[in-house]
């Protein structure tokens, strides 16, 4: 089987995760220029040719929305080009969080955003940590979906720490948080919140016993913070010995780094799927760059994805 040429190229607001990827897989970002109008309309222009290429289009697609358009712009850009094969490359996919109608008379964003994306011309989607898996269901092209467990394990296996347990922020997150106690064969515990609208918290209680335990939340994001710093401050309040998390996508939006740092959490762990807007002291960054690259060249390799996911036993 003759193999095609790869590219990866990037979008302007992922061009720092892009570079990682690239550098990790040992080749060369294909050059993008954009060229800007003065009303804010963009142009992204592929600067060599790619026909017949395997061809990578990496971006998150957080806020503003202009970084969707500017990746369905380069997906467009490349089968238009004549690349043999287009994949959108998603560190973080953007309006995961409206995955159902839950409520009279509201769109179901991350499936119109599967939609654009195939007409775009994507032929595979790669990311990780869906804020729910089943968005792969509105996909009818293969989809990668990559989880930062594969990044976080070590991470949790080099602090030694001892009387551990994993905890979900919420009932949304214990799936996730089930697969890492799991592994550690540790306790499970579950904060039950109460929300009256978005991005605030009517109550909260716990569920399970946190007396004398080292305690690891476990999400896929953090907007403003305040669903997992009141789960904190409440696990510390029930005698834990420490609290920590582990968030994939550091969303951080509003005043979440004054909460971040006001809470009881010891330290913030996150994937720089989406880049800090400043540096805290109890913030602290892995990269999903390696994990990517591997999933990358196995895709063009026409090998497993499979090896690169935990064995979750």
């Amino acid at each position: 089987m003759v193999i095609p040429d790869i590219r990866l190229i990037s979008g302007r607001c992922s061009q720092y995760l892009s570079q990682k990827i690239a550098d990790s897989y040992g080749h060369d970002l294909t050059p993008v220029e954009v060229m800007q109008f003065s009303d804010g309309e963009f142009e992204p222009v592929i600067q060599e040719s790619i026909r017949g290429s395997f061809v990578f289009c990496m971006q998150s697609t957080f806020a503003p929305a202009d970084n969707l358009m500017e990746l369905l712009l380069l997906l467009d850009a490349s089968k238009r080009a004549s690349a043999g094969y287009v994949v959108a490359v998603m560190p973080y996919f953007g309006m995961a969080r409206q995955d159902r109608k839950d409520k009279p008379r509201v769109a179901i964003g991350a499936k119109m955003v599967a939609n654009l994306l195939t007409a775009a011309g994507a032929q595979r989607i790669m990311t990780m940590d869906l804020h729910a898996p089943q968005i792969q269901g509105f996909f009818d092209i293969p989809v990668d979906h990559l989880e930062a467990i594969a990044i976080f394990l070590p991470y949790v296996q080099n602090l030694g720490l001892e009387d551990l347990a994993f905890a979900s922020p919420d009932v949304g997150s214990i799936k996730r948080a089930r697969s890492y106690a799991v592994q550690f064969n540790a306790d499970l515990v579950i904060c039950d919140k109460f929300r009256t609208k978005h991005n605030e918290i009517e109550s909260m209680r716990l569920i399970g016993d946190v007396t004398g335990k080292n305690v690891i939340l476990v999400d896929d994001l953090i907007d403003t913070g305040g669903t997992l710093t009141t789960a904190a401050n409440l696990i510390m309040e029930k005698g834990a010995k420490s609290v920590r998390a582990l968030i994939t996508h550091p969303v951080l939006s509003g005043k979440a780094y004054e909460k971040i740092e006001a809470s009881a959490l010891e330290e913030l762990v996150v994937c720089d799927t989406i880049p800090l807007q400043k540096q805290s002291p109890k913030i602290k960054v892995l990269s999903v760059a390696p994990l990517f690259a591997r999933a990358i060249r196995n895709a063009k390799e026409y090998k497993s994805i499979n090896s690169l996911f935990i064995n979750k036993k």
